[in-house]
């Protein structure tokens, strides 16, 4: 097979049984050479023996339900907090799984409560007796002695997971009615570990046509507590969080690897939990390293038997994805031959485009062929428009693989559900000649990048590179401004507080720093930033020449008068109520700046942080919103700042922030460098191709004209298309 070939190859078409004639028709017309199998779905011998590679789909630790269900103690685990109760009296009673969704959840009593568990005044925030407290395993009730009248109290308490959260998910999506629930085992437990591998044995053995086995993450799912259907459906849901590897085995072993021992508290946090937008402690980071060591070591176990098998072993890096972070060192140890990733958007392409230790990186598109996508939307449903959705999801996804490309594209769930939508069927067909264009001119050589480094910087650093909690989440600063830099010809890099403090300040390769949250959460800082080391090294990082950007709150910590903690550096600092006293300085806002050359339209930065205000005078307003700066510039030395008081991810305000960074690294000129006129458009050259590449991210026609060192190039572009043209 022509592997350059612009029509056929590099898609993964999702079959079915029932469908023979539909699934080997599909192939063909969208090029694919694989079909794979989803869940809810099978493949025939019709087409597991046709002229196409399989790969077939395997999560270990829901495979063997009879197992599951007759070793309920090695179940998987987690920690729960209860809904806090208020006193009345001096007994409370608190009714542990009120709220929560108890298909989900059952109370693990088996482990002695009085061991694991941990009640709570949250009003005083000290822990209550275990002697003052009593747990009714027959009401599911803890019962409160001493309680203190109008105090609120809460239990934290071990649960085993009855139901796997991904299958519950595609079981109510689908309404599959009274199917089996599967359960997930622990492998943290030698009985679950011997009995994934006599599973896996005697599967590898049962699919002698399976060329890759795509493994379903691998162990541990992200965190998702599902509540009450009738009150809430879904109580908190972070892709990011271990809390569904912690169980009373995992403590156990965590404490003879480690030398302590965590208690409930350590996970619970007062109902924070260890969610992503939290600054990770030392005990997280600690149990984060443990969990990651276990499950290379297990996992690298079972590829290494799909070897043998002589399979390919790839992993869906989307469910049970815990433990396995691409970027992190050991990551190269489990063996992987591919990555897969279902993806909305561009920061997410750039995650898989960039993952190391592999050889194929797949790119599996929304919508997902279910009734209902994934955001809720009615795909699939009457009134649903697949193709619109798929075209809003390729467009960002599509600037981003200008930068960085990918092997594969493909789809997943049920393929008869686009029976009935033929415009979505040739919007795939033309979509998978626009991805074999882009991948085929990356075979030949890397897209140019503009010579500036930029760094996001937060308490995650390269941990989290090109991810945050989840998909792209509306509103979170430091994901919007992730999403304009998927797509832009600058080089980034995600860097942390520690390596900041380890490197002994900033590296000197970076040109700008970018620093985008709220006061407290992990993208920001949160704590680091009472750290003098920090902001001594951010200062003298500025000073010396180096560009800062900071969005909503940046550097805020409330330890000081001063809340922006380099507020000396940007100019600006927010007002929290404690110095309405004080004066401000007046400001007229001066549109005529070279950050704003492209927004003659006027500013839209979507929610932004209000009561801003100027540090000193040397701050130039470029923008204010009632009364207070939303964008401003300041030079810092030798080094220039910008200040955004919100950020929203739109073809406007990508321009706006790439224009930021090259001011604030002092590089203007390279807005001539293979950019675009128009904001609408964006391109990429491929030096080694010859090739340069236009794309109209608007649903309408676009005229643009490409600046570059080899002259000016006019284009013009239909609604949301691409153009390829030869440069001599």
């Amino acid at each position: 097979m022509d592997n350059r070939s612009l029509n056929t190859g590099g898609f993964t078409l999702p079959g079915e049984a029932g469908y023979e004639t539909l699934t080997l028709e599909l192939a063909k017309k969208w090029g694919a050479d694989v079909i794979r199998d989803s869940d809810g779905t099978q493949l025939s011998p019709e087409i597991i023996e046709s002229d196409y590679d399989i790969y077939s789909t395997l999560c270990l630790v829901r495979a063997d339900n009879e197992w599951a269900k007759a070793n309920r103690s090695k179940l998987q685990q987690c920690c729960v907090m209860s809904r806090p109760v208020t006193a009345a009296s001096d007994t409370v009673s608190v009714d542990l799984l009120d709220g929560y969704f108890k298909e989900q959840l059952v109370i693990n009593a088996d482990d002695d409560p009085k061991e694991w568990w941990q009640v709570f005044d949250r009003t005083t925030g000290e822990e209550v007796s275990v002697s003052d407290w009593s747990f009714d395993a027959a009401s599911g009730a803890v019962t409160i002695a001493k309680a203190v009248k109008w105090h609120r109290y809460t239990v934290n308490f071990f649960c085993y997971r009855i139901w796997e959260e991904i299958s519950m998910y595609n079981h109510v999506t689908n309404d599959w009615g009274d199917k089996e629930h599967l359960m997930p085992i622990d492998p943290i437990y030698p009985e679950a570990r011997d009995q994934i591998r006599t599973y896996l044995k005697r599967w590898l053995e049962e699919h002698p046509h399976t060329k890759v086995v795509r493994l379903t993450s691998m162990f541990y799912n992200f965190w998702w507590f599902w509540g009450d259907p009738e009150k809430q459906k879904f109580i908190v849901n972070d892709w990011g969080s271990y809390e569904f590897s912690v169980s009373t085995g995992a403590i156990r072993q965590f404490e003879k690897e480690k030398g302590y021992r965590p208690k409930s508290e350590d996970f619970v946090n007062a109902g924070l939990y260890n969610n992503s937008y939290k600054v990770p402690s030392k005990l997280y980071r600690d149990w984060m390293d443990f969990v990651n060591a276990f499950v290379v070591e297990f996992g690298k176990e079972c590829i290494d038997m799909i070897h043998e098998a002589g399979k390919l072993a790839f992993v869906f890096y989307n469910d049970h994805w815990i433990g396995i972070e691409p970027y992190n060192e050991r990551f190269k140890d489990f063996g992987f031959d591919g990555i897969i990733d279902g993806i909305f958007n561009g920061f997410e392409a750039r995650k898989v485009a960039e993952c190391p230790a592999v050889s194929v990186r797949e790119i599996r598109m929304h919508p997902y062929l279910f009734p209902t996508g994934v955001n809720g939307e009615p795909s699939f449903l009457p009134g649903g428009k697949p193709t619109d959705e798929c075209k809003r999801y390729w467009t960002d996804i599509r600037r981003a693989l200008l930068r960085k490309g990918v092997d594969r594209v493909g789809f997943g769930g049920y393929l008869h559900l686009v029976e009935n939508h033929p415009d979505f069927v040739d919007y795939i067909e033309a979509m998978g000649h626009e991805f074999r264009a882009l991948r085929n001119l990356h075979l030949e050589g890397a897209s140019q990048e503009a010579p500036v480094k930029v760094a996001l910087l937060t308490a995650w650093g390269n941990t989290r590179a090109w991810a945050c909690c989840g998909h792209f989440n509306r509103g979170n600063y430091y994901n919007e401004v992730m999403e304009a830099l998927s797509g832009m010809s600058v080089e980034t890099v995600f860097i942390s507080f520690d390596d900041i403090l380890e490197n002994g300040g900033v590296d000197t390769s970076i040109d700008v720093v970018i620093n985008a949250g709220l006061v407290d959460d992990s993208w920001s800082g949160g704590d680091y930033w009472s750290d003098p080391r920090i902001v001594e090294a951010i200062s003298e990082f500025v000073a010396n020449g180096g560009g800062l950007i900071g969005v909503g709150e940046p550097t805020a910590q409330r330890h000081s008068s001063q809340y922006f903690q380099l507020s000396h550096v940007l100019g600006v600092d927010r007002e929290l109520g404690r110095t309405r006293a004080f004066n401000r300085f007046e400001f007229e806002a001066n549109a005529d700046h070279f950050i704003l050359q492209d927004n003659q339209d006027g500013l839209e930065l979507g929610k932004k942080v209000d009561g801003i205000y100027l540090f000193d005078t040397q701050t130039e307003v470029l923008a204010a919103a009632n009364g207070t700066p939303a964008l401003s510039v300041r030079s810092f030395e030798k080094g220039r700042c910008v200040y955004l008081a919100g950020y929203r991810y739109d073809a406007a305000n990508v321009r706006l922030l790439l224009r930021a960074i090259l001011w604030s690294a002092s590089k203007e000129q390279l807005m001539e460098h293979w950019q675009c006129s128009n904001y609408f458009t964006e391109c990429a050259y491929y030096e080694k191709a010859g090739k340069l590449v236009v794309i109209n991210n608007s649903n309408e026609p676009q005229e643009t004209v490409v600046l570059s060192p080899k002259g000016e190039f006019s284009v013009s572009l239909a609604a949301n298309e691409s153009k390829i043209i030869e440069v001599s």
